[in-house]
């Protein structure tokens, strides 16, 4: 959803953690469940502020679902030139292996749009072979 006046952010960097929840998943009816702690990172010189996300998740079966929406854990959070915000959240999937990526849409103080990248990250099951 890039166009022209929206910046691809460079300075703004996301990592992600995932964990299976194991105590959650109820693996005979193949739902595993799994956690995801991101942390984003301004290296920018401005304020930004976190409008929306886009997740693509996709599970090992080949099964793709998108999910967009304002913010994250219910937050449009600012976060300030080299500082960071961390949250948890959440997805069910119906395998015990998958991967999400997907991207920000973040505004700057001056109101330029950014669009901050998530990279692809594994969601798995301890012990699984792929």
């Amino acid at each position: 959803m890039n166009d022209e006046n929206t910046l691809i952010s460079t300075e703004v960097i996301v990592s992600v953690v995932s964990e299976y929840i194991a105590q959650q998943s109820v693996e005979a009816e193949h739902q595993f469940v799994f956690s995801y702690t991101i942390t984003i990172t301004n290296n920018s010189a401005e304020t930004v502020q976190l409008l929306s996300r886009y997740w693509l998740i996709t599970d090992a079966n080949g099964d793709a679902n998108t999910v967009t929406g304002e913010g994250v854990i219910g937050q449009q959070p600012y976060i300030k030139a080299n500082e960071s915000f961390t949250y948890t959240s959440g997805c069910l999937l119906k395998s015990p292996l998958g991967n999400m990526q997907g991207h920000y849409q973040m505004q700057t103080k001056s109101a330029k749009l950014i669009q901050v990248e998530i990279p692809v990250f594994r969601l798995a099951k301890p012990n699984i072979l792929n």
